[in-house]
């Protein structure tokens, strides 16, 4: 049995854990990964980066089918197997070597197998011959697994061997796109799969208990809905589905599968994709044996952390990225494990951390509302607080909303152009607490407000803030506008022709 004492114990090399451990040595630690599939983990290979492959080609063909002098050029329809094999790309075709080649370069060791805590400061890795490695830590041991697609317990579902995410995002070729797909959910990964499965070709039929987005603004997924149908798409909301029926394959026929419905109705389909959300990958991982912690951990949980990511109650265990369950998107894990590489580097060093609320050691932002682009066509781009989350907060807010196609950059950007802008404002501290821009392309605009939100620049600042013509960020001025500017007397300038 090898044993082998690192510095900080890595368990998971996605996004996250790669930032962790670059972090820490960095800082000065030696570090290992223990990674079971493909270092790079879900973002590389089955989410950010093939997702947004098999949406672009489409995005970009209807862009220019909207703007006149261009769309003449167009001709023919999407080339699926072109779009795939463009997606095989951003995926590095499913191959690890890259990534495994930059651990190297960055110091960083890597140990294949699937790791379990044994006891404080040690990971049991099992290899894939049965071998067992036993890894020791002299500071920390950091969980950076990320999360797991679930599947409710619908009656018959497994027997239509449903999709999750990560097979609809590595489809292999042109002839397994499904002819009709039933996509289960309304949220993020539900509304940009069946934006791209549509663009593809599939006859898409979404299966929506409530709304669309219904954690963002509401003209989001209302906006959003429009552009599905747009698309062909069939959204049916207030629904469920009571079970799942699919005869066996017969030589190799594939057979439809019957969607049976609460309200008594049958949707007939080639293949079921549920998104319905995440859980803790955090299964086998042996948090039983972790003592001391605040809250008792369970293999399956989400794991509690504080602003530096540590788990409270330990001196020696941290949880980032997606397992800790504070925002479960990927620049925000990145984010959580800049801080957490550099406090585990600082406190194994016996340097001061740094934990004040935006402090070199913590991920505060997490608390405030991260940025998130949602690549459907038209996107959904937003950071901070909704309307809705702002009063829940019990904060005094004023909404301003503008229409985005309204802007002289809009019409320039594409030909009836349809869009919307939403600014949420603290009216205490007249600072802006929450922004949503919806329409084509308005992912690009976000980081602006991102900036004004974390940065709590205030209103009559902003002002000083001038957008260059003729762009769509003009409608920050707009924006601005309708809000009135602070003071005794409020700006009333008519707009620009």
């Amino acid at each position: 049995m090898a044993e082998s004492t690192y510095d900080l114990i890595v368990i998971g090399a996605g996004a996250v854990g790669e930032n962790v451990a670059d972090r820490a040595v960095q800082g000065g630690l030696s570090v290992v990964i223990v990674e079971r599939a493909l270092v790079g983990g879900a973002c590389s290979y089955w989410a950010c980066m093939p997702s947004k492959a098999l949406l672009r080609s489409a995005t970009v063909l209807r862009a220019t089918q909207n703007v006149d002098g261009a769309k003449q050029a167009v001709t023919g329809a999407i080339d699926v197997a072109a779009v795939l094999r463009r997606r095989d790309r951003d995926a590095n075709n499913w191959d690890d070597a890259s990534q495994v080649s930059w651990l190297e370069s960055a110091g960083i060791d890597l140990v294949r197998g699937d790791a379990r805590i044994s006891g404080e400061r040690t990971v049991e890795v099992r290899h894939g011959s049965g071998a067992v490695e036993i890894l020791t830590a002299r500071h920390a041991v950091a969980v950076c697994t990320g999360s797991v697609a679930i599947l409710p317990e619908i009656p018959g579902l497994s027997d239509g061997e449903p999709w999750g995410p990560n097979e609809a995002t590595s489809v292999s070729d042109a002839a397994s796109v499904p002819p009709r797909l039933a996509v289960i959910g309304g949220g993020v990964v539900a509304c940009e799969l069946a934006t791209a499965f549509a663009a593809l070709g599939s006859k898409v039929t979404m299966l929506v208990r409530s709304d669309l987005l219904n954690e963002q603004e509401p003209f989001a997924g209302e906006l959003v809905a429009e552009g599905l149908a747009e698309l062909g798409v069939d959204i049916r909301r207030g629904v469920s589905v009571r079970s799942v029926e699919r005869a066996p394959d017969d030589d190799g026929v594939r057979h439809p599968i019957d969607v049976i419905l609460d309200d008594a109705t049958t949707l007939v389909t080639d293949r079921i994709l549920v998104a319905v959300g995440r859980a803790a990958a955090t299964g086998g991982l042996g948090l039983s044996s972790v003592n001391g912690a605040t809250a008792p951990l369970a293999d399956g949980d989400w794991i509690g952390v504080d602003e530096t990511m540590r788990v409270p109650g330990t001196d020696w265990l941290y949880a980032v990225g997606d397992v800790n369950h504070r925002s479960l998107l990927t620049h925000q894990g990145k984010y959580q494990a800049r801080a957490a590489g550099d406090a585990i580097a600082a406190r194994a060093g016996g340097a001061p951390v740094d934990d004040s609320e935006w402090g070199t050691h913590v991920a505060t932002a997490d608390r405030h509302g991260p940025a998130q682009v949602i690549f459907t066509d038209p996107e959904v781009a937003s950071v901070g607080l909704t309307a809705r989350a702002a009063e829940a907060a019990g904060l005094n807010t004023r909404v301003v909303d503008f229409p985005i196609g309204e802007i002289a950059g809009s019409s320039v950007h594409r030909d009836g152009y349809r869009g919307q802008a939403r600014l949420v404002v603290d009216e205490d501290r007249q600072v802006v607490v929450g922004a949503t821009f919806v329409g084509p392309d308005v992912g690009e605009m976000l980081h602006a407000a991102t900036i004004a939100v974390v940065g709590e620049v205030p209103i009559e600042r902003l002002w000083h803030a001038v957008p260059a013509y003729p762009t769509m960020s003009e409608v920050w001025l707009r924006l601005l506008e309708a809000y009135g500017r602070p003071g005794p007397a409020a700006m009333d300038r008519p707009a620009e022709a």
